[in-house]
């Protein structure tokens, strides 16, 4: 089989917002207490933080983490998470039916958000309460001092404000299983005037308010619209969230789903212009999916869970290879939408539907979707070009004429590289991928990075998975030529002269 792929300098798309690579830690299961902050492991450090997920978490260079929901957001008082722990109420958790120690707070995820170098992206209750709170909160986090919020928090130990520039307003309010959940109109007055109230005491921060928490709900499109026309001004961005499973065990169709992902992110975006339009605004209202990722294999486990457990076993996806496969093409259709998807975070980190799985004992290890958010995250950093494919297609249960190869090319100029990411979907043949120059001069080629060879249902528990060098490639000025085996996730950086 053979494709091409034209790298052309004169078509980006968008400089990247480093925020498109972001996480989310949810108090939910295992993801913070036995997942982030474990003070009676072996691995634990001073502050009760496992320093194995630290590392690792530090490798998937993660610039902006959501926190702390989620659907747990909608029935949480940021009060109970500050001050000493030993006045810290314990608390039933309706979102998802489980016990929470508020033994981990604010103040503990600021000091572990530093520690890997990220930034938090909060978000306020709208389910439960609503505009006081959350201008209370940002007092409490940005204010520097003077105030009653501001002074608690200096009291509690944090002298310098915690500066949080980004704003989730709610949490998928659009749907039933939210606690608090509100019809689109009540949302939209909701979040327009808890926007500006927000804003008012800190005017540097950006506000998101919450979108379709599905392409498949029955309110999509219209609730967005209704949203948007009642806050357009007063928000910076709306969120979209999307998980996907193999429930038919189909992998041809699995691994066309980011196509579905495409017509979303197309769609939501056509709303948004159509509103600005309607209102002769200057503004342009950008895309958060502040929740993607796979998630199905634990549902059924799930629902034998017994409730008002701490800490319990929840959503613990146990990902394999051909999920990989697909998590690599949903980054690269997310880069495809740079110029208008300026925050994503992968749902999420820790535990929790996530790259990175603790033991019992604080043992971490990555699961296979943690190599292609790495090599993409690492390196997928610059202006991303206009991909120009010319590729052999494919028919699904779900969708027509699915390109076997997926793949995006990012101008890294303050390196002088170019670095291609490229899925081969077929399961059974060799792609030769030639990679063609317009406007570059291509110099080298510093690395090309194959993973791949793997049974699709393989998982990683024992470590056996690796990235390995591919070095069945030619490399011309203008063209290079290189060989993707069936089913693999490859990285190709070139030099430019």
């Amino acid at each position: 089989m053979k494709a091409k792929l034209v790298v052309d300098k004169f078509s980006p798309i968008s400089k990247i917002d480093p925020r498109i690579y972001g996480g989310f830690i949810e108090h939910l299961g295992r993801a913070v207490y036995e997942g982030i902050y474990q003070p009676n492991s072996k691995y634990a450090d001073k502050d009760g933080f496992n320093t194995q997920v630290i590392e690792l978490v530090k490798k998937l260079n993660v610039p902006i983490i959501r926190y702390p929901g989620g659907n747990f957001v909608s029935g949480f008082n940021w009060e109970d998470s500050v001050g000493p722990k030993d006045d810290r109420p314990v608390r039933l958790d309706l979102a998802w039916r489980s016990i929470e120690t508020n033994q981990f707070g604010m103040h503990e995820f600021e000091k572990w958000i530093k520690k890997i170098n990220s930034h938090t992206m909060m978000a306020v209750n709208m389910g439960t309460r609503g505009l006081d709170a959350a201008r209370h909160l940002v007092e409490y986090c940005n204010f520097p001092k003077g105030t009653a919020y501001s002074d608690w928090r200096i009291k509690n130990g944090a002298k310098e404000p915690f500066n949080i520039k980004t704003w989730c307003v709610g949490n998928e309010m659009d749907g039933s299983w939210q606690i608090g959940h509100k019809t689109a109109d009540e949302y939209g007055k909701q979040v327009n005037e808890t926007s500006k109230a927000m804003k008012l005491v800190d005017s540097s921060i950006e506000t998101i308010a919450c979108g379709s928490s599905a392409l498949d709900m029955p309110t999509f499109g219209e609730w967005e619209n209704t949203v948007l026309n009642r806050s357009y001004e007063n928000i910076d961005y709306l969120s979209l969230h999307r998980y996907y499973g193999n429930e038919d065990n189909d992998t041809p169709n699995y691994l066309a789903k980011s196509k579905d992902l495409d017509e979303f992110i197309a769609g939501v975006i056509a709303i948004c212009d159509a509103v600005k339009a309607r209102k002769h605004s200057k503004k342009q209202v950008n895309l958060s999916l502040d929740e993607w990722n796979i998630w199905y294999h634990s549902k059924q486990k799930d629902e034998e869970n017994q409730p008002w457990q701490k800490s319990p076993h929840l959503l613990e996806d146990i990902y394999n290879f051909e999920d990989a496969l697909l998590i690599g093409s949903l980054l690269i259709t997310i880069l495809k939408h740079s110029d208008r998807v300026k925050i994503a975070c992968l749902a999420q980190l820790v535990n929790v539907i996530a790259p990175i799985m603790t033991k019992n004992d604080g043992e971490a290890w990555i699961q296979p979707i943690f190599y292609p958010f790495m090599q993409v995250s690492n390196y997928g950093r610059g202006t991303v070009l206009t991909p120009i494919e010319y590729s052999p297609t494919y028919s699904s249960k779900d969708f027509e004429r699915v390109p076997y190869l997926e793949s995006i090319a990012v101008v890294n100029e303050e390196k002088n590289e170019v670095i291609i990411f490229a899925v081969n979907k077929s399961l059974n043949e060799d792609m030769e991928l030639k990679i063609l120059s317009d406007g570059f001069d291509f110099d080298r080629v510093i690395e090309a990075t194959e993973f791949e060879g793997y049974a699709l249902k393989q998982t990683n528990e024992n470590g056996q998975m690796h990235i390995r060098a591919n070095n069945r490639i030619e490399n011309g000025q203008q063209t290079t030529t290189i060989n993707l085996k069936p089913a693999s996730w490859n990285m190709i950086r070139i030099k430019l002269s």
